[in-house]
């Protein structure tokens, strides 16, 4: 068994942020400056600009860039994996217990790293553009089975291609962004043709992971599923809030609009595809098979466990209300890369793919309040106290990842929000 890599940066047990990880960020300190990119290493944040401005990216790809000066991670995701790969390898280097660069020079030290509790994080990337597919079988069998029957639970298309809808860049929030309750149309009431006009009494988590594009593609040249891999920079964890009384009176004929848009909340940590090589699993099986563009030679993904809790306002402890796992998505997030692009499509860095829904077979691993309180019709119990059919003004949502390795863990932190009152109109 291989020991885990050792830094000179003390990481505590079940961190999740060991030299394993090194997940990307964008941060600004809390008692002011600009946004700059950094790293993450146990509790402590390390500033790439300081780390550039030394020299210490000194490789053939990386000692000319200024992708480390830049206020977001858009100019470093657009120069690639091969480029990523020396990012990681150097920083891996330089924080290792046996490398004297950094451990041993004090003034550089404490002009480089910074606590996580005096740091503010930014959204990572500017995001140009922001899709939400619908991949998870088990969540689309349920809402298809609460809305239409079982008889009809998957739509005619759903088994041959990844759906998505487009959404609202500009309400992406970063993880502790308070979210206010939405207001909209809904259904009108039995026996009446107005619709109502109200805050949403339906508001929704969704349980998903995002994935964040490096290198774009030419308008008109489609990712192959075989490469799509070389354009995923990495992972967030993902909160896809969903107003359910306004999404359902909305949703026909064109689906997700104003019951969407209102925010979005993302964790703040983009961990790369190298930190989660150990995690790598088989996809579950698809049948019928899928059109050639979408068949993949080897069918991977990765076990991550996923977890979301909710804490009332008021109460100390959050109670745990889903355990899933990433593994469970039907169709990978190459495939959704592939089918994305297979028009013609550009994709540009920074771009936000996310994978809908992670619901899994049992019934502790379903990702929404929908489906757990099948449209309202059951209570759900919240560990230490209190029920819930949808989220309440007050409660926080979090949502946390992490995945165990040998001796280390692999994590997300966290993905959390607290809905607030909806604002006088």
């Amino acid at each position: 068994m291989a020991s885990p890599a050792k830094s000179f940066v003390e990481v505590g047990s079940g961190n999740h942020f060991p030299l394993e990880n090194l997940p990307y960020g964008v941060f600004r300190p809390s008692e002011g400056g600009d946004p700059r990119p950094g790293v993450a290493i146990g509790d402590l944040v390390l500033d790439l600009s300081v780390i550039a401005a030394a020299g210490l990216f000194n490789g053939p790809l990386l000692s000319s860039s200024t992708c480390f000066s830049q206020a977001s991670l858009n100019a470093f995701m657009a120069l690639g994996r091969p480029a990523w790969k020396e990012a990681r390898a150097t920083l891996q280097k330089l924080l290792s217990v046996d490398e004297p660069t950094l451990r041993d020079n004090a003034p550089l030290r404490a002009k480089a790293f910074f606590p996580m509790s005096e740091v503010k994080m930014e959204v990572p990337a500017v995001i140009g553009d922001y899709t939400d597919f619908f991949s998870s079988k088990e969540h689309a069998t349920n809402t298809g089975t609460i809305f239409r029957g079982p008889e009809n639970a998957l739509p005619a298309n759903w088994l041959q291609i990844p759906i998505a809808y487009h959404g609202r860049a500009s309400s992406v929030v970063i993880s502790g962004t308070d979210i206010h309750r939405p207001r909209g149309q809904t259904t009108p009431p039995t026996g009446e043709k107005t619709p109502g006009f109200k805050p949403s009494g339906l508001l929704d988590f969704e349980l998903e992971m995002a994935i964040f594009i490096g290198p774009g593609n030419e308008l008109g040249s489609p990712v192959t599923v075989e490469n799509a891999a070389d354009h995923i920079f990495g992972f967030v964890l993902m909160n896809d809030w969903s107003a359910r009384d306004i999404q359902k009176w909305e949703g026909v004929p064109l689906g997700p609009f104003l019951g969407k848009n209102f925010g979005t909340t993302i964790s703040p940590w983009i961990v790369t595809l190298e930190a989660l090589e150990p995690f790598i699993c088989e996809a579950p099986v698809q049948d019928p098979a899928p059109l050639p563009y979408l068949t993949e030679t080897k069918r991977t993904s990765y076990d991550i466990p996923l977890q979301v809790a909710i804490q009332p306002e008021g109460e100390t402890k959050a109670s745990v209300v889903c355990r899933s796992n990433f593994k469970y998505l039907y169709w990978t997030v190459s495939q959704q890369l592939a089918h994305h692009t297979i028009n013609g499509c550009n994709l540009r860095s920074g771009d936000l793919l996310a994978s809908g829904t992670i619901s899994g077979p049992e019934p502790g691993s379903l990702g929404s309040f929908l489906e757990q309180s099948w449209a309202g019709t059951k209570f759900i119990s919240l560990e230490h106290g209190g029920t819930r059919k949808f989220i309440q003004d007050g409660d926080d949502v979090i949502m946390s990842a992490s995945c165990q390795g040998e001796g280390f863990t692999v994590g997300f932190g966290e993905c959390r929000g607290k809905v607030l009152p909806c604002k006088p109109y």
